[in-house]
């Protein structure tokens, strides 16, 4: 499977933000904007990966946001990629339960930013989409079950492809606005930390 240009690009540009922050963590740990970048960059890289990959990925970034966090506990900036993060992971677990646990953290975090940064705009859309979710995640589910059924009548095989097919443009249509945002949140950072100096 050849990815599209851009895809390609993304991933280059997000690998290179993940390898940067990487080195700059052994260099400086306690560098919350650091981690920061690299939770955004792993959270990025995995609507790129399939299934468990992606969850270890999302997983890798809830961990340096979370060890950001720990540094820096009120940054805005942190708790609202935080809260993507969980939304992200909770799309992925088909468990309703278990998936409203983790829309109720991301609920939170975007709570917590928006409180730090009152009247930002992306803050409370996620917050009112974070509202939302847990019914979106029931019609997914409803909708793969439906689909599975629906492929009962074909091969094996030919319906482990087809569910991983749809469960791959599934994904992509769900977090695509969740990784968008992260993905200019890190970009953002990263044009940061390569300001040219100023001329002399």
């Amino acid at each position: 499977m050849e990815l599209p240009q851009n895809d390609f690009d993304r991933i280059v540009f997000f690998e290179h933000a993940r390898k940067t922050a990487e080195a700059a963590y052994a260099k400086n740990p306690q560098d919350a904007e650091n981690l920061t970048r690299w939770g955004g960059a792993l959270l990025e890289l995995s609507q790129f990966q399939s299934g468990p990959d992606s969850i270890k990925f999302v997983k890798d970034a809830i961990s340096k946001l979370e060890e950001a966090l720990v540094i820096f506990p009120r940054k805005h900036d942190t708790l609202w990629c935080l809260g993507n993060a969980h939304t992200s992971h909770a799309f992925y677990i088909p468990d309703h339960e278990m998936a409203k646990a983790h829309f109720a953290k991301a609920t939170l975090c975007f709570r917590e930013a928006l409180d730090e940064d009152p009247g930002n705009e992306l803050y409370m859309k996620s917050l009112d989409l974070s509202t939302k979710a847990p019914e979106l995640h029931l019609e997914v589910q409803r909708q793969i079950a439906n689909q599975q059924s629906a492929a009962g009548g074909s091969s094996a095989s030919n319906g482990k492809a087809s569910k991983k097919k749809k469960n791959s443009d599934l994904k992509y249509d769900i977090l695509g606005w969740v990784i968008l945002a992260v993905g200019i949140i890190a970009w953002v950072g990263m044009a940061k930390t390569h300001v040219p100096p100023p001329p002399r």
